[in-house]
């Protein structure tokens, strides 16, 4: 028989990188983790991400239009956990700097977008995100942090013999 918890095991097996998408909502930042997050389209340069429809930081970043993301590193799992987690004041601790649309990112993140919302639509449980990167920099050289089967993780460098 087919669950929604072997659904969800069997998409664990696919690693995937890890976000902030960040943004101002009444003049205070508000953000949330993602690992849906992928490239659309170079041209327009689009990406898309999945949110819950219970998500309650989605809707205020929504109002704003706009968003920035945060492409996180290896060393930001913590930044990562507090971004997951309900209730915590995510801006608390960190290294913070912002876009030139003034948007909050981390400044030790590998890189970071800045993009208006193009389209959301609702499939099943959680709405479908695709927005346009109007401005981007490189960050960090680092490795990316990962996320497989429910756990964060790291590359490993190959060495010679591989």
């Amino acid at each position: 028989m087919l669950t929604q918890r072997g659904f969800r095991d069997v998409l664990g097996c696919f690693s995937t990188g890890v976000v902030l998408v960040t943004a101002d909502h009444d003049g205070a930042p508000v953000g949330m983790a993602v690992n849906s997050f992928t490239s659309v389209s170079l041209d327009p340069p689009l990406i898309a991400f999945c949110v819950a429809l219970t998500s309650t930081t989605w809707p205020l970043i929504r109002a704003t239009g706009g968003f920035a993301i945060t492409i996180l590193s290896d060393t930001q799992e913590d930044v990562c956990r507090v971004f997951s987690a309900h209730g915590a004041d995510r801006f608390a601790d960190g290294d913070w700097t912002r876009t030139p649309a003034g948007r909050a990112v981390t400044a030790d993140g590998l890189g970071w977008l800045d993009c208006r919302i193009r389209t959301v639509q609702v499939e099943g449980d959680h709405e479908l995100v695709i927005a346009q990167a109007l401005d981007w920099s490189i960050g960090a050289d680092a490795r990316p942090l990962i996320f497989h089967s429910g756990r964060y993780a790291s590359l490993r460098e190959r060495s010679d013999a591989e």
